[in-house]
Formats: C-alpha cells, structure tokens, sequence
C-alpha cells in the first residue's frame, strides 16, 4: 500500500478543526500507519520546506509551521498521495473544490490548513524527516477488503 506524509498546519490546530480532518481520511478509508503531535523546531521546518530556500515566502512559511503544534501523520492506502491531494484540494483555497478540506475551511493561501505530499517521492522524503520506521504501524484493518481490489 502506497503512503502519504499529511500534516495539519497551525491554523488547523488553532481552529479546532484536527478531529474532523482526521474523520475525512477515515471516512475516505485512509489508514492511519502514524500521527504526532509536535512543535516543530527550526531545523525541521527548514528540511521541510528545503526546495523553496530562497523564494520569497521561504521565511514566512518557517515561521508560521514554527508558530503553533502541528500534527504530523502517515495514512496509506491505495493510491494514497493522489487521493489525498484530491481530499485536501488546491493548495490556494480560492481555487479548492466546495467540497475538500481546503474549500471548506481554507482562507488563504499561507493559511491553508493541510499540507500533503505531492508525489510518492516527496511522500518518502517528508515521511523520513518525521517518523523513525518503527514509529509507523502496519496492522490489519477491518473492511480494507472492501475497500480495493
């Protein structure tokens, strides 16, 4: 089963909406391999967001995943990273379909409550700089062979 990297950014956290973002990827029938509640610290903020070192919104966006708890998780399933993306919806909330997370409680670009991997790649990268290998569980989930084929 193919895994994703998704964390709820600080706005999520701030706004109380972690629960309920988190019943979306159930309800899609994600399954939760990892979560972490954590603060996360100048280092890791920068490897984060490394490919953006640079550009203008490079120090903002440090800044503001460093600004509250984030919580980090790893959700698997067939193909994980391009359902989520699909979840989540455009990364600019203007643009987000009514339905996805982002179109639903997004306002702004730099406060777009969700990040997600955009490719396995990324999804292996970011999974990396988060969770040791033995902090990711794989366990049989009731109903997954309902799920895909």
């Amino acid at each position: 089963m193919e895994k994703t990297f998704i964390m709820l950014k600080p706005d999520a956290v701030q706004r109380g909406l972690v629960g309920e973002i988190i019943a979306r990827f159930e309800k899609k029938g994600f399954k939760l391999a990892g979560m972490k509640f954590i603060q996360v610290d100048r280092a890791l903020a920068e490897a984060h967001y490394a490919e953006h070192r640079g550009k203008g919104f490079f120090e903002p966006t440090v800044a503001y995943i460093m600004s509250s708890p984030v919580v980090a998780m790893v959700w698997q399933g067939k193909n994980a990273v391009a359902l989520a993306r699909q979840l989540m919806g455009s990364t600019k909330p203007v643009e987000a379909s009514p339905g996805s997370i982002r179109g639903m409680y997004g306002m702004d670009v730099s406060r777009n409550i969700i990040h997600g991997s955009d490719s396995v790649t990324s999804a292996e990268r970011e999974i990396a700089l988060y969770f040791k290998p033995e902090e990711l569980i794989d366990y049989p989930k009731v109903g997954d062979e309902w799920l895909s084929e």
